[in-house]
């Protein structure tokens, strides 16, 4: 079936500005494992879930795609030192599928540009065809050929506008039927689903699906989102992360500089991200604000709305004592779903919005300490808790205004203090902006130009090998170009299932699902957080990153989250390999008493303590 007719102007040609154009002219690198037409493919052992309580539930709801071998891309030279990869030197002509799934996020555009180019480049006659308008384009065959003329004003481009995107899901039975018969229609050889944990979620269910019922269209997912959630074993960071942080931390720290040219404002900034912190966190390591509330750390401690305003306010008032009346206050706008009132509140809403109560009526129908709870909020918090939660079920995180909920009680509580003499300062002013969409249609970084070219080469290579129900993966994201590792993961390796508490003996068992992962609050970058928080909090060393650099200084930085882990988890697998190896080259039949009892002596320790660290109850699988 061809394209049919478009509802709106997607893939237009763009007027572009000076720096747009310059922009578009700009080559991403390729790492040596992508360069030429040949593809070599290592396949490692099986894959499993980190999960290892649900893995067997995993198994079983995927029964055709999960346990698949990991897949590592090996350059010319590597290929030498590897003598069983897979070689493969035939492309025949192929079509290829690819949407949008989930909000935009800079660098999109460029993973279409590499995934052409590839194409291309090893057979001149197979097709790309993109889906207009998202998923519900997919659902309705809408679509347009991607050619050279079409991508030349979206190279290096921000925005999902050549293709456009809708709703985030290819979740019901009617969804995933219309996706099966648009793929049969057009016999594509593979549809490359771009977006985040939920987007690759549903991929790895379609996958499941075309398997099952023998459709022959292969399924990848790309990992893109600016909320930098999805990560895990085999993701480092996802596109457009780098990017959506360098143009807030700019954003911040320009009004960190108001703050102190007039020294009267207190400025609550929320930040977009859902309901990790990981935007905020990284933004705070690089602009320096004065304070920065990490939802993970209030879900831990258990904080409530009243002990966040304490915390506030006593930090205002310490501030206030070396003459200090202004501050810049980082939100994430998923805090409102890690306090816990907050939370259970929004629950009990969903759970009669989900029951058909109209808007008007739920306020009525709380519970007793539910209803005091909303009541006592001031009354543009309780409109903005009322609206329809996400196809997710979470609430609409980028219109509850966390942060002026916190600026008014910080400032009833700072007024209070006054009154009784306990806080003898200045009269407390606050500002509050929202930080989301601003970004989000940026021009991405050079970072995010690159990642995102290389994506879309990877989606070729795991076509070319076969591969079905995979996320196409690069690694060692921190080095250079040039020593990125690029590979492909099992995405039903990355799954968990949800498990809730229902009392001492029930509970309840969710669906697999990539997980979105939190800020790891053992981690390197919050390390590096709470090992400043206290001079960001007292001294104001404000740090302004500039405006994005394309060259130059700053052209080449990566986000300082990426940079402090030790993350090369493909390339450790790929060492453990390496040294069993030269175990089995040096244990044979025939070695020394010697070696073979230190061998087995080794062996035993390890296995036994490998044993103890993979056991459900040693990583204190949690519920919820």
């Amino acid at each position: 079936m061809g394209s049919v007719a478009m509802d709106s102007d997607y893939g237009a040609p763009r007027e572009l500005s000076a720096l747009q154009k310059a922009r578009a002219l700009y080559q991403p690198e390729l790492p040596p494992c992508l360069q030429g037409t040949t593809v070599r493919v290592e396949y490692g052992d099986a894959a499993i879930a980190a999960d290892v309580a649900g893995a067997h539930v995993i198994s079983q709801a995927f029964p055709h795609t999960y346990g698949q071998p990991l897949a590592h891309f090996l350059s010319k030279t590597a290929k030498a030192n590897v003598p069983d990869a897979t070689i493969i030197t035939e492309h025949p002509v192929v079509r290829v599928g690819i949407v949008f799934s989930g909000r935009q996020s800079p660098g999109g555009h460029n993973v279409i540009w590499g995934l052409y180019d590839a194409i291309k480049a090893h057979c001149s006659n197979s097709k790309l065809i993109g889906f207009l308008g998202g998923t519900d384009g997919l659902f309705a065959q809408k679509t347009m050929e991607i050619t050279e003329e079409a991508l030349s004003s979206y190279k290096n481009q921000g925005g999902y506008d050549m293709l456009g995107r809708t709703r985030d899901q290819i979740r019901t039975t009617e969804q995933v039927k219309a996706a099966m018969a648009t793929c049969q229609a057009l016999k594509l050889d593979a549809l490359v689903i771009i977006g985040g944990v939920t987007s690759n979620t549903d991929a790895a269910q379609l996958a499941e699906t075309f398997a099952e019922l023998k459709c022959p269209t292969k399924v990848v997912g790309v990992p893109v989102t600016l909320n930098g959630d999805l990560r895990n074993q085999f993701v480092e960071t996802t596109l457009g992360f780098d990017t959506i942080c360098k143009v807030n931390s700019q954003l911040i720290s320009n009004v960190c500089t108001d703050a102190l040219s007039a020294e009267k404002y207190y400025y609550f900034i929320r930040l977009m991200g859902r309901k990790a912190s990981h935007v905020a966190l990284e933004c705070a390591l690089q602009s320096h604000p004065n304070m920065v509330i990490l939802g993970e750390e209030v879900s831990m401690s258990k904080l409530t709305i009243f002990d966040i305003t304490k915390q506030i306010c006593d930090a205002v008032q310490a501030r206030a004592d070396k003459d200090k009346y202004h501050g810049v206050v980082l939100i994430p706008e998923g805090l409102v779903e890690s306090i816990p009132e907050l939370y259970a509140l929004l629950q009990e809403i969903h759970g009669l919005h989900n029951k058909g109560v109209s808007i008007e009526n739920i306020s009525s129908s709380l519970s007793p300490w539910a209803s005091a709870l909303f009541e006592f909020l001031p009354p543009f918090i309780r409109k903005q808790l009322l609206l329809h939660p996400e196809s997710d079920d979470s609430a609409q995180l980028s219109q509850i205004e966390t942060e002026k909920l916190l600026a008014q009680l910080v400032e009833t509580e700072m007024n209070k203090r006054l009154k009784e003499g306990t806080y003898k300062g200045k009269k407390f002013n606050a500002i509050c902006h929202f930080f989301g969409y601003q970004a989000r249609g940026a021009l991405p970084s050079k970072f995010d130009c690159d990642y995102a070219y290389v994506l879309g080469h990877v989606c070729y290579h795991i076509l070319a090998a076969g591969l079905n129900g995979y996320m196409a993966t690069v690694t060692n994201l921190k080095s250079p170009v040039n020593k990125w590792k690029c590979g492909a993961a099992p995405i039903t390796s990355m799954m968990t299932v949800k498990r809730w508490s229902r009392g001492p003996a029930a509970s309840q068992i969710g669906k697999p699902a990539v997980p979105m992962a939190s800020v790891d609050l053992k981690g390197k970058a919050y390390e590096l957080l709470r090992q400043n928080s206290s001079s960001f909090l007292m001294e104001d060393i404000y740090r302004n990153p500039g405006p994005l650099q394309f060259e130059g200084p700053g052209a080449e930085t990566k986000p300082i989250s990426l940079c402090v882990e030790d993350q090369d988890y493909m390339g450790r697998i790929k060492q453990l390999q390496e040294y069993l190896e030269k175990v089995k080259s040096i244990v044979k039949p025939g070695c020394s008493q010697d070696v073979l009892k230190a061998a087995v002596s080794a062996m035993a320790s390890v296995t036994e303590m490998l044993a103890i660290m993979s056991s459900p109850s040693f990583g204190g699988q949690a519920t919820i």
